[in-house]
């Protein structure tokens, strides 16, 4: 399974408190703003922007505050800051590449924050395409695997487009083109499957598996960089032993 959806899985599992929640609305409504600007505020014409808002109502935000993000976007409101996407590489504990997917109002002061986490976290910020190359960026579908037939899902997925399907006890990951998303996603809900959630992502070529203090460190670098108010999202290829989630 890939680092990402492990982690996601970690942090369901770890649950979030409401300062944790603020935080993670704010990002969200960021991205749907960004996503917004970056082509027509219509989520059924803006690929972006449709994925954003089906992130959003998965985590529950308010109508309201999705509804003001486009507005924002949309000269709705005055004095919002611009926000400029940045991307950020580097290595964690045991050699484990991270990606860092950022947007700021200010790339000095958020660079300054992420160099010194991965100091902190004993990991080395790299240089702009030092670990990218170890990653494909692709669409990444979540289906529950509770009460479903794997096999039945790739069968309907692969007819459709995917690339990959990967299922695990608790779900199954299906992997597709960056442009074959969405169809794959009208496809497996049509057919009735719980889809947890549908968004582009960078699914490692393969995996690092350090030992398990190696682990626990790489995890808490994640947490680190993902606690900064100007990152939205960490990639990683760091491999989440069923001893790594028990410690966790």
């Amino acid at each position: 399974m890939s680092g990402h959806s492990k982690w996601a899985t970690i942090k369901r599992a770890k649950g979030a408190n409401d300062a944790k929640r603020g935080q993670l609305f704010t990002k969200l409504a960021r991205e749907i703003t960004v996503a917004a600007r970056s082509g027509l505020p219509d989520p059924e014409a803006n690929v972006r922007l449709r994925l954003a808002i089906q992130k959003a109502r998965a985590e529950n935000m308010p109508k309201d505050n999705i509804e003001r993000a486009i507005e924002r976007a949309t000269g709705g409101s005055s004095g919002e800051s611009n926000y400029d996407e940045i991307q950020y590489e580097g290595y964690a504990a045991g050699g484990v590449a991270l990606i860092v997917h950022a947007m700021t109002d200010n790339r000095n002061r958020t660079a300054s924050e992420v160099r010194a986490a991965f100091t902190r976290g004993g990991g080395n910020l790299g240089e702009t395409g030092s670990v990218a190359w170890m990653f494909d960026q692709v669409g990444q579908i979540i289906i529950q695997a509770a009460d479903t037939d794997s096999d039945e899902i790739a069968l309907v997925a692969i007819d459709n487009g995917a690339i990959d399907v990967q299922p695990d006890d608790e779900i199954v990951e299906v992997y597709t083109e960056v442009q074959d998303l969405h169809k794959v996603q009208e496809a497996l809900a049509e057919a009735g499957y719980t889809i947890e959630s549908a968004e582009l992502t960078m699914k490692p070529k393969t995996m690092m598996e350090p030992g398990t203090d190696e682990a626990l460190k790489v995890i808490r670098l994640i947490e680190r960089l993902e606690d900064l108010d100007d990152v939205q999202t960490v990639y990683s290829n760091l491999n989440v032993t069923d001893d790594v989630m028990a410690q966790v």
